[in-house]
C-alpha cells in the first residue's frame, strides 16, 4: 500500500496528509472492503516541493497533473496528491480552485488504523461531498462511487 513509506517521508519534511477515496473509507471502517487501484491523498501545497523531491529520490515516477494535483507511480502503485491551500478569507480550498470551498472540519487530526498502519482521514462529510462534486462536474458515476456514497451516508448517520 506504500502508506508506511509515505508516513516516513512526511515525518521527514514535517508535514501531514489525509487519505481520501476508497482507502479513506476502509480506514474509517477498519477493514478492507474492496481492491484498490490507487492511493488518493490530500496535503497542504507548502509540502509539494519537498514531497515531490522525496518521492522522486525514492524512485517514484512523477506525473504532474495541475496546480491542484501531482500523480506518482512506482511499479503497479499509483498515488495521487491533491494540494490544499487557504483562500484569502481563510477557507480551505484545493490549490488553484477557489470555487470549491471545503468544509471547515474536513481535515480532522484523528488517526485511524488499518492492518497496523495509522493515518489521518478526510472527514466522512468531506468524502461524501467530494463524490457529489465530481458527479456535478460530469465525472461518470461508477458502481464503486454509488457504494461509497451509501457507506459514507451510513457512517455520517451513525455519527
Amino acid at each position: 500500500m506504500h502508506l508506511d513509506r509515505l508516513t516516513q517521508y512526511f515525518s521527514a519534511i514535517g508535514g501531514e496528509f489525509w487519505l481520501r477515496g476508497g482507502w479513506a473509507i476502509d480506514f474509517l471502517l477498519g477493514e478492507i472492503t474492496r481492491p484498490h487501484e490507487d492511493l488518493d491523498l490530500v496535503t497542504w501545497v507548502q509540502y509539494r516541493e519537498s514531497l515531490e523531491r522525496a518521492l522522486v529520490e525514492a524512485e517514484y515516477e512523477r506525473m504532474p497533473v495541475s496546480d491542484r494535483q501531482t500523480d506518482f507511480r512506482k511499479g503497479n502503485v499509483e498515488i495521487q496528491f491533491l494540494y490544499l491551500t487557504r483562500s484569502s478569507d481563510g477557507n480551505i480550498i484545493p490549490n488553484g480552485l477557489p470555487e470549491w470551498v471545503w468544509k471547515a472540519n474536513s481535515l480532522p487530526l484523528k488517526h485511524f488504523t488499518l492492518n497496523g498502519i495509522s493515518a489521518f482521514v478526510l472527514s466522512p462529510n468531506q468524502l461524501l461531498e467530494e463524490k457529489e462534486v465530481y458527479e456535478q462536474i460530469g465525472r461518470k458515476v461508477r458502481s464503486k462511487d454509488i457504494e461509497s456514497k451509501k457507506i459514507l451516508t451510513r457512517i455520517i448517520e451513525e455519527g
